[in-house]
């Protein structure tokens, strides 16, 4: 007896059956992409008003709740007065618990939607895995992008340190390392969702072409910068104040600002001096949006929302940079500084995987 071929509505159910996995747990890990873009704003927030060590312990499980009485209220205020950002700045300026329990509820909302992000991603990836349901070949992507998150949250304890014991303020160089680390984490959550919807789709993964991937290492470099003008406090150096208008372009009315101090080292200046790393952030900006503008040029056609995406984001973010510096550091300006690097980064990563996308079928025309 011959066997009864399927019909077309079975065989598109049954294609639909196989894109749906892969569709789902792109949409999941976009929902962990948008945490992680929300705990960069809220650790914008943090630093801007010195909350990062406020909580002097690295509790996973018991420090998901905030003190619930008076004496552990004390008991968590009495650690914070051994700090020395206490004792030499907050102590002699007569802070109390009550202002205490304000810096105290930005590092707590902190850390837990640092913990809402190792449990959403785990979680997601434990039921996938279990279901049978995660695409041969995505296992040890899932598995990475669990362990960035698991050394994010070291970094940030490592970070939280240099405050604790050495500093008034963490290290800028150990912030550097904790923001770039959320935000290479975003990258790899955009790039595994597209490449799931890709295969939702019937397509291949999208290669890393060279273009994309120079522009994602001078967007990198940018970031960076910003990270270090953020941890120096660099952002008030240009002379700013609320909106001076003689802070941007000029920097203390010069283009290169006097004062750079090269006595230590090449190396040192680049990482360590304020006045030449918030130099170096505002006018490398400029060749990283011309790379920027490539690329979305080169997506144009085949990647049109991506390509608007990039545009809007780095034109909003120059804007936004430049609003900072005229602002004296404005909290709200500064923070939304920081949401909108956040998204750059999900835009160029689109592009750059539109533009590998491209390459790949122009190799392999269908």
């Amino acid at each position: 007896m011959d066997a009864v071929a399927p019909s077309a509505s079975t065989v598109s159910r049954a294609a639909a059956g196989r894109g749906a996995a892969p569709l789902a747990l792109a949409r999941w890990l976009l929902l962990v992409a948008a945490l992680v873009a929300g705990i960069v704003v809220v650790g914008g927030i943090t630093r801007l008003t010195e909350s990062g060590v406020s909580i002097t312990e690295w509790n996973v499980v018991s420090g998901t709740l905030p003190p619930l009485s008076a004496a552990q209220w004390q008991a968590e205020f009495d650690a914070y007065r051994q700090t020395p950002q206490f004792q030499l700045v907050n102590g002699p300026a007569g802070m109390t618990l009550a202002t205490y329990k304000t810096i105290f509820f930005w590092e707590w909302v902190h850390r837990l939607l640092a913990r809402a992000i190792g449990t959403v991603l785990i979680a997601v990836t434990a039921l996938f895995w279990v279901r049978g349901r995660i695409p041969p070949g995505y296992k040890p992507r899932l598995l990475a992008l669990i362990a960035l998150v698991g050394l994010q949250g070291a970094i940030g304890w490592w970070m939280v340190k240099s405050g604790i014991v050495h500093d008034i303020k963490v290290s800028h160089l150990r912030l550097a390392a904790h923001l770039l680390t959320a935000l290479f984490t975003l990258a790899g959550l955009v790039w595994t969702a597209l490449d799931l919807r890709a295969l939702a789709r019937g397509e291949a993964r999208a290669p890393l072409t060279p273009f994309a991937a120079l522009v994602l290492a001078m967007l990198f470099v940018q970031l960076l910068l910003g990270a270090f003008v953020a941890g120096m406090r660099a952002g008030t150096v240009a002379g700013g104040g609320w909106f001076n208008w003689t802070a941007w372009p000029l920097m203390q009315g010069a283009f290169v600002p006097d004062g750079i101090d090269w006595r230590q080292g090449m190396l040192h200046a680049f990482t360590g001096d304020p006045l030449l790393v918030h130099f170096l952030h505002r006018w490398w900006a400029w060749a990283v949006v011309a790379a920027l503008i490539v690329l979305a040029r080169k997506v144009r056609r085949s990647e049109r929302s991506a390509s608007v995406a990039i545009h809007v984001a780095f034109g909003t973010q120059v804007l936004l940079g430049v609003a900072t510096v005229y602002s004296g550091v404005a909290l709200p300006l500064a923070v939304l500084h920081q949401l909108v690097g956040a998204l750059l980064v999900a835009a160029t990563t689109w592009g750059a995987h539109g533009q590998g996308a491209q390459a790949r079928r122009t190799a392999h025309p269908i």
